[in-house]
């Protein structure tokens, strides 16, 4: 494939070519509320930067190779069923919506096993009284907005939205599916999804990004692309949502994702999060804790290799009384891959007997193999229970030795402790089916090491 590169092009040129591809493709729908959110992100755009290592939220993530790629207006791509179903796990074979290059395919989707309180599905598909109700919640989470965010907001095509009425509680899973297919140009891909869990409701949803393809996800074909994707999650008093976030974007793309949660009063968030593929991968995660007795856990897990660099940042803020939240982030690095961590909790005066811990723990494969780390605790409060913490290791020679000393190799005792590593945030993981395919993906690459 030949891809024209702009390395001569200004960084602001560069921004406006992006943008430009941003609104080459008209939306599904176009409401009076739509349109204002565009223009108000177009309008931010213009007055943002691309980011850089110059910037100190960007500093350990280069994306020079990303600003030299010259990107045209994605085209529709087919997939057929029996491609699909094997992205389908057993448990939500008849609650998934799929997305191919960010198009939502109806006729590939199923949500027939969703009580009738349940809309998931696509944004020109939500009711009109849904609809009413959008304007509060899409486009409309806390936080500094970003190039990409903004970039988003200004060229999405379409959105997953899932709404989950009062009192509801969703026994199956809910898969939304975005499959990337490459072709002859660099693509950019802007998945949106909106999610709603209103009073008393239940759920578990997974948020799959992966492509069409039969090698593993960290290898390189030549079909690069940017996958540029916002998630906003609104959770209403006693809500619980158990969130599992899967990244497995080819070896030559681009990911850059931002997931912003609200979460009200009583309500409890989990989110699992496994990261695998791409050549750059960034995720921004930020909660808002907007109650008391709000809870929030975070598990992460990122395994990377080769030229690999994942960029992992959450921001929790706790602005009520008997708030708790928990994270574990996990890194498993080889060959010249880079991690990055940075994670945020933030505990302001009203936010009493606030119970939080943060721990990033880290596993180095080999010499050239690097992460950069900085758990962050801002805390004013005076009454409160927190606490965090990183640690860099490789393997243990000890360990080592002592599996060799009951009959392993040192093949086979170097795999046993690495999958085993990973196997404490991948057991958090609710389904079982969804569990065997991350941990038969942490064996392979365990076996390429």
């Amino acid at each position: 494939m030949n891809n024209p590169t702009l390395t001569q092009i200004s960084s602001d040129d560069y921004l406006n070519h992006l943008l430009q591809q941003c609104q080459e493709t008209p939306p599904v729908i176009d409401t009076d509320y739509l349109q204002t959110l565009r223009k108000n992100a177009v309008a931010q755009v213009k007055e943002l930067t691309l980011p850089s290592k110059k910037d100190e939220e960007w500093r350990f993530t280069d994306l020079s190779a990303l600003y030299q790629l010259e990107f045209k207006t994605v085209t529709p791509q087919t997939v057929t069923q029996e491609t699909v179903d094997n992205f389908i796990l057993p448990e939500a074979k008849e609650s998934y919506v799929v997305f191919v290059n960010g198009q939502y395919v109806s006729e590939l989707s199923n949500v027939s096993a969703l009580p009738q309180d349940v809309y998931v599905g696509n944004l020109s598909h939500v009711s009109d009284a849904q609809k009413g109700k959008i304007v509060k919640y899409l486009g409309q989470s806390e936080g500094e907005k970003d190039t990409f965010t903004a970039l988003n907001t200004a060229g999405f095509q379409d959105a997953a939205v899932i709404w989950i009425n009062k009192n509801t509680v969703v026994e199956s899973p809910i898969q939304v599916l975005f499959l990337a297919v490459g072709n002859n140009t660099a693509s950019l891909l802007q998945p949106r999804t909106l999610m709603i869990a209103e009073t008393g409701s239940s759920a578990t949803f997974i948020e799959y990004y992966g492509t069409v393809t039969e090698h593993c996800s960290d290898e390189e074909q030549n079909h690069p692309y940017l996958t540029n994707s916002v998630t906003e999650i609104w959770l209403d008093k006693n809500a619980q949502i158990n969130h599992n976030r899967i990244q497995r974007e080819l070896g030559d793309s681009f990911h850059i994702g931002r997931t912003a949660i609200t979460q009200n009063q009583d309500s409890n968030y989990t989110c699992n999060e496994v990261n695998l593929g791409a050549k750059v991968s960034r995720h921004s995660l930020q909660i808002w804790q907007n109650g008391t007795q709000t809870e929030s856990h975070l598990n992460g897990l990122t395994m990377i290799d080769h030229q690999q660099v994942a960029d992992t940042h959450t921001a929790v803020c706790l602005n009520h009384p008997y708030g708790v939240t928990h994270q574990l982030h996990k890194c498993i690095i080889d060959g010249n891959g880079r991690g990055v961590f940075n994670g945020k909790i933030f505990v302001p005066k009203p936010a009493q007997l606030t119970n939080a811990t943060q721990l990033n723990r880290n596993l180095l494969l080999s010499p050239k193999a690097r992460i950069n780390t900085k758990p962050e605790l801002q805390i004013t409060a005076d009454n409160v229970k927190c606490s965090h913490g990183a640690t860099i290791s490789q393997l243990e020679a000890d360990e080592l030795f002592y599996l060799q000393s009951r009959g392993l190799n040192e093949t086979d005792a170097r795999h046993l402790l690495i999958d085993a590593f990973a196997a404490e945030i991948l057991e958090r993981i609710p389904l079982k089916s969804l569990q065997q395919r991350l941990t038969q993906c942490v064996v392979c690459r365990t076996a390429e090491a």
